[in-house]
């Protein structure tokens, strides 16, 4: 049997964050960005979001910042940044990113507050017990991690993580490194 700390060794640690139509039980996918501890990352865009659910504030703080404009398919390629990008259905995005969580032999999964992202990102692939297996069953989240440390869960994240960019705030790859900035910094506090 395999002791905790080599299992801890291969896992590597998959940063997400979900953009979508609104905080309630109805809720769909705009867009979803996930970056690794070794600096590999997937965004994608839906182009089967419910558009009758985008109000003045999701148009204004969501949809401005994706990066295709339309509803078109776009091929997911690479990037010159290293990331894997694309606009798609949410059945072809399940293909896609299984495809992209391959790569790595064990994941842990970490976002911001779990809530609707956590549901979403299952939803991506039916239900949790079709996660892929090299997916932990369990997720983290920043927010737990904030108030173990003593400091509001409610604090910026781009501030508390020393990021100079906050234009890009709500794009949900720029928002997956800010996470990752944030676990970082606080592992390292005492």
């Amino acid at each position: 049997m395999e002791n905790t700390e080599n299992i801890l060794k291969k896992r590597i640690i998959i940063f997400f964050d979900c953009e979508f139509s609104g905080l309630h039980k109805n809720t769909t996918l705009i867009s979803i960005g996930l970056t690794s501890s070794d600096g590999k990352s997937f965004y994608a865009e839906l182009n089967d979001y419910d558009k009758s659910q985008i109000d003045i504030w999701l148009e204004n703080n969501i949809i401005s910042k994706l990066l295709f404009n339309d509803d078109e398919t776009i091929e997911f390629y690479d990037d010159s940044f290293d990331n894997r990008v694309g606009k798609c259905d949410l059945k072809t995005l399940e293909i896609e990113l299984r495809t992209w969580l391959d790569q790595f032999e064990e994941i842990e999964i970490w976002s911001d507050c779990l809530s609707y992202d956590w549901v979403l990102f299952n939803d991506i692939f039916g239900h949790a017990f079709k996660l892929p297996k090299n997916i932990y069953y369990i997720p983290f989240d920043i927010c737990t991690l904030f108030k173990i440390k003593n400091i509001d869960p409610d604090i910026s994240r781009e501030e508390f993580s020393e990021s100079k960019e906050h234009r890009d705030k709500h794009n949900a790859l720029f928002d997956a490194q800010i996470i990752k900035k944030c676990y970082y910094k606080l592992l390292n506090l005492n």
